[in-house]
């Protein structure tokens, strides 16, 4: 009897082992489970930021780059402007008007600086407003038919010039199918107000595309 009790106890004392180490294994590995679950976490976390540190970087270099196509956007925006009250001139049959606005335009061309594009683009926009200025003192001083056939040459000039140093607002480039072989003309508006014809055809014409 009290050899069975001896073995009894014996029993007992080794399930009671097992039970600590089988308990210290768990806890073991709950530990290691835990900090591979951390280790994960964190290698997440770093790719995530520095993903993101990739993309800011990206963006700052994309939005340098806009800056550099469109970095004087007040004389741009101001030569788009006299451009768009010429048109408006135009479209309203008013002689005097297109004259004054011809002249203005004259002088926000003159008055645009083209030092800070490279080199190429430089060379392209000193002959575009060269063009375009010839066109403006031309309107500045001209009979309504002889306007609006410098207008003609005016917004191709314009239009190559935005290509370049972008615009500020969404510009529409306009088509008119029948003056002098098709023409174009650019806009503020998707409305068609046909400045060559005026109130002869205001609309005739139609969307070209848009430029942003």
């Amino acid at each position: 009897m009290r050899k069975l009790k001896v073995i009894s106890g014996v029993f007992v004392t080794v399930l009671l082992t097992l039970t600590v180490v089988s308990c210290k294994e768990a806890k073991k590995e709950s530990t290691i489970e835990k900090n591979a679950n951390t280790e994960m976490h964190n290698a997440k976390d770093e790719h995530e930021e520095h993903s993101s540190s990739e993309m800011n970087n990206k963006d700052m270099e994309s939005s340098g780059d806009m800056s550099n196509m469109g970095q004087d956007t007040s004389k741009v925006a101001l030569i788009i402007n006299n451009y768009l009250e010429l048109k408006d001139a135009l479209v309203a049959d008013n002689e005097k008007e297109a004259s004054k606005t011809g002249n203005e335009l004259a002088i926000s061309l003159k008055g645009f600086s083209i030092d800070e594009f490279n080199e190429a683009q430089q060379k392209e926009l000193g002959e575009i407003i060269e063009s375009a200025v010839e066109h403006a003192e031309h309107i500045a001083k001209s009979h309504m038919d002889h306007q609006r056939e410098h207008f003609k040459g005016m917004s191709i000039d314009i239009k190559d010039m935005i290509a370049i140093t972008g615009t500020p607002n969404t510009i529409y480039q306009m088509h008119c199918p029948m003056y002098d072989k098709g023409s174009i003309w650019l806009s503020a508006s998707n409305e068609v107000e046909n400045p060559f014809y005026g109130s002869k055809m205001l609309k005739c014409g139609k969307v070209q595309k848009e430029i942003n």
